[in-house]
């Protein structure tokens, strides 16, 4: 792996221990505020001395507590993108991004900051200062200024949560290609789950300071380890549940026996099932559909593109009884079926549900 990272500080309230390896595929760092996720990479930068630990990059020992090997920031050559920006008030674009270019000649100087403005289109900007910028073009200058010194490893720190709405889709498709180009490893700290699943490819969940999973996206979404990432990855619907046999379960608090198609070597604790991944159901027969119940609506919030469900299931609830599940469902589908006469039916198909440890 091109960057290993095993390391301990005591911070107020909690102790981070952190140990993972990235290679060439972005790996997008989720978790909520306070879990380590900023001090991590303040870590690895050299902004932070962890108390123990070890950091390698690319094979060159950035730290070592037991080797008493501490290289200094400046000399890491990681490049590191600040939720602030963190770019110099008084300092031009074009100066900004030169920033680190110190050492070398003015000629390569000149050259890498003209290529940093035409990849991430900063052209006609050179010569303005930060206050004379759009949050989006902040953005792109604190970006270019962590690219242009060439950096063996890419960090970057909540790159989106300055922007408005308008501005955070442009410029999260700038980040995607940057990071499609960039041959190093790229870090990328969120809090936002569905920016993490677009922009890194591998995840590490933080949680207190301690890593929750480490893996695919997809794996980590698709069988979460624990009920904890699952609710961090936006999971909203779980039950306790029993074993009945090695494809079956008691959902206790959904009240229903499902069919499963994951299984699990440890005892079974609790299942689960994402909100969009709820269908509903209809036509004749629907009833003896597998893992399919009746349903009312209980409540509803929409969104601009979506609406979000709850659902009680096996019968009408009656005032101030609380719902079981959860369901999202896209606009164009809920026009089709919210006057049809409830109840409605849904399906948790079985290779949608996850089951999940005690």
């Amino acid at each position: 792996m091109a960057l290993e990272v095993q390391i301990e500080k005591q911070l107020p309230g909690y102790k981070l221990v952190v140990e993972f390896a990235a290679g060439v595929r972005p790996l997008a760092i989720l978790g909520p505020s306070g879990a380590g996720k900023t001090m991590t990479l303040r870590c690895i930068a050299g902004l932070v001395r962890p108390d123990r630990g070890r950091i390698v990059l690319k094979d060159r020992v950035l730290f070592d507590s037991a080797k008493n090997i501490n290289v200094p920031s400046r000399e890491r050559r990681i490049g590191l993108l600040f939720q602030s920006y963190a770019l110099f008030s008084h300092m031009t674009v074009a100066r900004n991004i030169a920033f680190g270019l110190d050492r070398e000649s003015l000629e390569e100087r000149n050259a890498k900051v003209r290529a940093q403005v035409n990849t991430l289109q900063l052209n006609g900007l050179e010569n303005r200062f930060p206050r004379e910028l759009s949050g989006g073009e902040q953005q792109r200058t604190a970006l270019a200024r962590a690219l242009a010194i060439e950096p063996e490893a890419l960090l970057l720190d909540e790159p989106l949560s300055a922007l408005d709405t308008h501005l955070r889709s442009q410029v999260e498709n700038q980040l995607l290609e940057t990071l499609g180009a960039y041959k190093g490893p790229a870090l990328v700290v969120t809090h936002n789950i569905e920016e993490a699943y677009r922009l890194g490819d591998e995840m590490l969940v933080l949680t207190k300071g301690r890593v929750a999973a480490f893996g695919p996206k997809e794996r980590l979404f698709v069988h979460p380890p624990s009920l904890e990432v699952a609710r961090l990855t936006g999971c909203k619907n779980f039950s306790r549940a029993r074993a009945v046999s090695p494809d079956t379960i008691d959902a206790i608090d959904w009240g229903c026996r499902l069919r499963i198609s994951q299984t699990s070597e440890r005892p079974i604790a609790h299942v689960g099932i994402r909100a969009h991944h709820i269908r509903f159901v209809e036509g004749a027969g629907v009833t003896a559909s597998e893992n399919t119940f009746p349903c009312w609506l209980t409540d509803a919030s929409e969104t601009p593109f979506r609406i979000t469900l709850h659902l009680k299931l096996h019968s009408e609830p009656r005032p101030g009884e609380p719902h079981h599940l959860q369901a999202e469902v896209f606009k164009e589908k809920w026009e089709r079926f919210k006057d049809l006469p409830q109840p409605w039916h849904v399906c948790l198909a079985p290779d949608s549900l996850f089951v999940l440890p005690d």
